[in-house]
């Protein structure tokens, strides 16, 4: 098993993965231009030549990036295909200099095991406000914010925690 940057090629494959787990909320829905667009963030693993599993690093800077978008089919499950996914996303997090990874799940147990720790949403201002005013469980978010490396103080342009809050409560208001 292997991974690799994903390639145009994959876009439609990485599509077909992520739709499979939108229905449940289990992640966000990518359309095809979106993941076009920002193919250079994913990589995909492969077993025995067939695409099995994908992730993406969503770089907010060097304060901070994201691992999202991230699954493996029913055929690579449990057998690492995640763990080289993750690893590889890290391995480009620190290839690019940053100092904090953040990921939103519901398998916080599985991310644990790799050194990542749980923190409140509100710590992490530039997620709640790229993902999660669009997201629809924002009223009633079931996934855990965990993190690694130092969490950012402040980023030059990125919301405070508290202006990202306030910036949320403005949006369910106005819904």
């Amino acid at each position: 098993m292997q991974a690799r940057s994903a390639t145009l090629p994959d876009a439609i494959g990485i599509e077909q993965m992520i739709q499979v787990h939108v229905a449940d909320g289990t992640l966000l829905p990518r359309s095809l231009a979106e993941i076009c667009e920002n193919i250079r963030d994913f990589v995909v693993v492969e077993l025995d030549g067939e695409v099995v599993g994908c992730g993406a690093l969503h770089l907010y800077g060097m304060h901070l990036a994201e691992i999202r978008s991230i699954t493996v089919t029913a055929k690579a499950k449990g057998k690492g295909a995640g763990r080289v996914l993750v690893d590889a996303l890290l391995m480009e997090a620190k290839r690019q200099s940053v100092t904090c990874i953040c990921l939103f799940t519901r398998i916080p147990d599985f991310f644990g095991q790799m050194g990542f720790q749980v923190v409140d949403k509100e710590a992490l201002p530039d997620k709640m406000h790229k993902d999660c005013l669009k997201c629809p469980r924002l009223h009633a978010c079931d996934e855990t914010a965990m993190y690694l490396g130092a969490l950012p103080k402040h980023a030059p342009g990125a919301m405070s925690a508290r202006s990202a809050l306030e910036f949320v409560q403005i949006a369910q208001w106005q819904s």
